[in-house]
């Protein structure tokens, strides 16, 4: 039995990895309807952010439907741009989002601002940490070494085509 509504799964999905697969499944055993947030959304083509807003959700769904099969049909993805104002952040959300009982993130900040809020934070399971993390991904693709352990094998061929070499284009990486 579900005890929440609609929890929200904020992250960049830069790339989307099987940490960001492993929370929302977490966040689908506790609620009735999952929203995941793809932040940042008006950043594209930076070392940090390399793929769009459009990208990342095509992927997502791509990655989610091979992955939680009927689940997917609880899964809301919805594109949101920064405000830069933190404090504010969380009554931002509630105008552009369906109403939402709470957040499941691994992201300190996000799970202050929620509580901040009164509003339920939940800290996940984190899936392999250590390497199943962004940063440490385009790292690894930058460098040119092993990064698709943490990779969901239905997505690893659209970003071996768009991720790697734009990532390292943008890092001035040639070859």
């Amino acid at each position: 039995m579900t005890k929440f509504t609609r929890l929200l799964v904020p992250g960049r999905f830069q790339p989307p990895h099987l940490g960001h697969i492993s929370t929302i499944r977490y966040a689908l055993d506790l609620a009735e309807e999952v929203v995941v947030v793809v932040g940042s959304a008006q950043e594209s083509y930076t070392l940090s952010n390399p793929l769009t807003a459009g990208e990342r959700i095509v992927l997502l769904r791509k990655a989610l439907k091979a992955t939680i099969g009927d689940d997917y049909n609880r899964v809301y993805i919805a594109p949101v741009p920064d405000i830069q104002m933190h404090r504010v952040w969380v009554e931002y959300l509630k105008m552009l989002l369906p109403p939402f009982d709470g957040v499941v993130s691994g992201n300190e900040l996000v799970l202050l601002l929620f509580e901040d809020s009164g509003l339920t934070a939940i800290r996940p399971p984190m899936y392999k940490p250590e390497i199943c993390n962004g940063t440490v991904i385009r790292d690894l693709v930058i460098k040119g070494g092993s990064w698709w352990e943490c990779i969901p094998e239905v997505i690893r061929g659209d970003l071996e085509r768009v991720f790697v070499e734009r990532l390292r284009r943008l890092a001035g990486v040639r070859g």
